[in-house]
C-alpha cells in the first residue's frame, strides 16, 4: 500500500501504478559523495555493471499476481540473525550503510550517520529517533509475493527478507513513498539509480524472481545511466 510521502519530496498519487515516483535529489543535505554502503553517490564497478545488463536480460518478466494472504509474517522473523554474527539484521545493515557509528555493546547501533542514497540528505540518525533511518528491502517483500515469493516455502521467504544483499539503511521518507513499488513506479535519485538496479537485478536473480515490463524497462534505463 502507498504511503503518502511527507512535504519534502515530490507529491505522490496515491496507490497509483501511472505515476512517476521518485525521491527528489534536492531534498536537502548533501547530494553524493562520502559514507558507507548506502552512500548516495556510490558508483559500482564496470564489472558488475556489465554483469546486471546481462542478467536482466535472462530474468523472466511476468505479470503481477494478487497480494491475496499477504502479510510481513509470511516472510518470517523480522531482522533474524540469518549469518549467525550475533547480531540482528538492522544492527548490521545500520552498521555498514552510516558512517561515524556508534554502538552499545558489539552490536546495537545508536548513533552515525547516513547520506540517503534515495534522496541525497544527510540524516543524523539516533536510537531516540530511529524511525529517521529505516531499512528498506530493495525488492520489496509484498511485491515479491506477488511475484511468486508466495509460492515458496517459510524458509526461503524468511531467508530473502533478512538477506543483506537485499536491504539497504535509508531515510525514512523515501522509504514510506517508495512503499511496496517497483522500479517502473518509484526511482530513487538520479545519482543512484545505477547502484540501485544493480542491486535489484541482483536479488532478483539470485531468487529467480520476475519483474514486470514496466519494472524491466525501467531497470534498463537505470542500468543505461551508469
Amino acid at each position: 500500500m502507498a504511503v503518502a510521502a511527507l512535504g519534502v519530496l515530490a507529491p505522490v498519487a496515491l496507490g497509483g501504478c501511472n505515476g512517476d515516483k521518485s525521491a527528489s535529489p534536492s531534498a536537502g543535505g548533501g547530494g553524493g559523495g562520502g559514507g558507507g554502503g548506502g552512500a548516495a553517490g556510490s558508483k559500482p564497478p564496470a564489472q558488475s555493471v556489465a554483469l546486471a545488463r546481462k542478467d536482466l536480460s535472462g530474468l523472466r518478466v511476468g505479470a503481477e499476481g494478487a497480494g491475496t494472504g499477504y502479510t510481513r509474517r509470511q516472510f518470517g522473523v523480522a531482522w533474524k540473525d540469518t549469518d549467525h554474527n550475533g547480531c540482528g539484521q538492522r544492527d548490521d545493515v545500520l552498521a555498514r550503510d552510516l558512517k561515524d557509528v556508534e554502538k552499545r555493546g558489539r552490536c546495537i547501533v545508536v548513533a552515525g550517520k547516513l547520506n540517503d542514497p534515495y534522496s541525497g540528505k544527510d540524516i543524523a540518525f539516533t536510537k531516540a529517533k530511529a524511525m529517521e533511518v529505516q531499512i528498506d528491502h530493495v525488492y520489496p517483500l509484498a511485491l515479491a509475493w506477488r511475484m511468486g515469493a508466495s509460492k515458496w516455502p517459510a524458509d526461503r521467504r524468511e531467508q530473502f527478507a533478512n538477506d543483506r544483499d537485499n536491504l539497504l539503511a535509508v531515510w525514512g521518507v523515501p522509504n514510506r513513498q517508495k512503499s511496496d513499488s517497483g522500479p517502473g513506479e518509484w526511482k530513487p535519485q538520479k545519482a543512484f539509480q545505477c547502484a540501485y538496479g544493480v542491486k535489484y537485478v541482483e536479488v532478483a536473480k539470485k531468487y529467480e524472481l520476475p519483474v514486470t515490463r514496466a519494472d524491466h524497462d525501467a531497470l534498463q534505463d537505470f542500468l543505461g545511466h551508469c
